[in-house]
C-alpha cells in the first residue's frame, strides 16, 4: 500500500483509524482501503451510519452558533476528528473573525491534517492529547496561547465520549474539564446509544462488535448514562435528545430515520 503525503510515517495505515472511519462516513478523502473496509462492515449491520455521522455534524455547528449568539467567541473540540467542510473554527470564524479554536486529537492524521488546514491561522490551533488525560490538555502551552480560562469557554465533546470505556473513568475526565472553565461555559456533547436507532438490537450489536474487533470499542450509553455528563451543568432547552431535535433549523420529521440515533445535548457551567 503506497503512503499519501499526508499520512505521517509513524502510523500503521494498515490498521484501522477511528478518526478515519468517521472521515469515510462523512464523505471525506482522508481514510484508506483498510478503513472502508471496516466502514463497510460496519454498514452492512446499520447502513444508516453515515446519516448518524452527519447528524452529529449539524447539531455541532448548530451549538457553535448558539455558542456564539451567547457571545462565547472560545472553543475546545476534543476528539475532533480530521477536518471536514463546516467544521468548528470555519463555523465560528465566518461569524466572528475573533473566534479562537483549540482542536484536540490523539490520532496522529488527524493532528497532521488539521496543522495543514490550519497553516496561517493564528487563531486556531491543533493539539496532540488525550481526553483521558485532562490534565495534559488543560496544562498544554498551545491551549493557554489561545484560550482565556477565565472567560467562558464552550468545551465540545462530538461522538468521542463513546470511545472511552468506563474503566477509564470518562465521568471524572469531564469533570476535571467542566471544573477548569469558567462559569457560564458550555458543554457540549453527543453520545451513541440503543435507544432511537431504528433496528432491531441483533442488527445495531453487528456494527458495535466491528469496533471492537479493530480494538476501538463503542461504548453504548443509556440517555440516563449520558445526561450524567452534564452533572454540575444547567441544562440548555430542549435537554438530552436526539441530535435533530436540539433546536432544529429544519423540520425533524423531514430526517432520516437514523439521525435520531443517540443523544445531543448542551450544559451551561454555574
Amino acid at each position: 500500500m503506497e503512503r499519501p503525503a499526508w499520512a505521517p510515517r509513524s502510523i500503521d495505515i494498515s490498521v484501522p483509524s477511528v478518526a478515519r472511519i468517521y472521515d469515510y462516513y462523512l464523505g471525506g478523502s482522508h481514510n484508506f482501503e483498510v478503513d472502508r473496509e471496516a466502514a463497510r462492515k460496519a454498514m452492512k449491520f446499520m447502513p444508516g451510519l453515515p446519516k448518524i455521522m452527519q447528524a452529529n455534524r449539524a447539531f455541532m455547528r448548530r451549538a457553535v452558533r448558539y455558542a456564539l449568539d451567547e457571545g462565547i467567541t472560545q472553543f475546545i473540540d476534543i476528539g475532533s476528528g480530521i477536518p471536514t467542510f463546516g467544521n468548528v473554527h470555519e463555523v465560528a470564524q465566518s461569524a466572528d473573525s475573533g473566534a479562537r479554536v483549540l482542536y484536540v486529537d490523539h490520532d496522529p492524521v488527524a493532528v497532521t491534517h488539521s496543522q495543514a488546514v490550519l497553516a496561517g491561522n493564528d487563531d486556531a490551533d491543533v493539539l496532540a492529547a488525550d481526553l483521558r488525560k485532562p490534565h495534559e490538555i488543560l496544562e498544554s502551552p498551545r491551549l493557554r496561547r489561545l484560550i482565556d480560562l477565565n472567560r467562558p469557554v464552550a468545551l465540545l465533546l462530538v461522538a468521542i465520549l463513546h470511545f472511552v470505556e468506563d474503566a477509564d473513568d470518562p465521568y471524572g475526565a469531564v469533570a476535571e474539564l467542566r471544573d477548569a472553565l469558567a462559569p457560564g461555559s458550555l458543554l457540549v456533547l453527543t453520545h451513541a446509544s440503543y435507544e432511537g436507532i431504528p433496528l432491531p438490537p441483533e442488527r445495531s450489536e453487528g456494527a458495535v462488535d466491528v469496533y471492537k474487533d479493530i480494538r476501538n470499542p463503542l461504548i453504548m450509553r443509556s440517555r440516563e448514562e449520558i445526561t450524567r455528563f452534564f452533572e454540575g451543568c444547567d441544562m440548555v432547552e430542549p435537554g438530552v435528545v436526539p441530535p435533530p431535535l436540539w433546536r432544529p433549523q429544519t423540520a425533524p420529521e423531514d430526517e432520516d430515520p437514523y439521525a435520531f440515533s443517540g443523544f445531543a445535548g448542551v450544559g451551561r457551567t454555574a
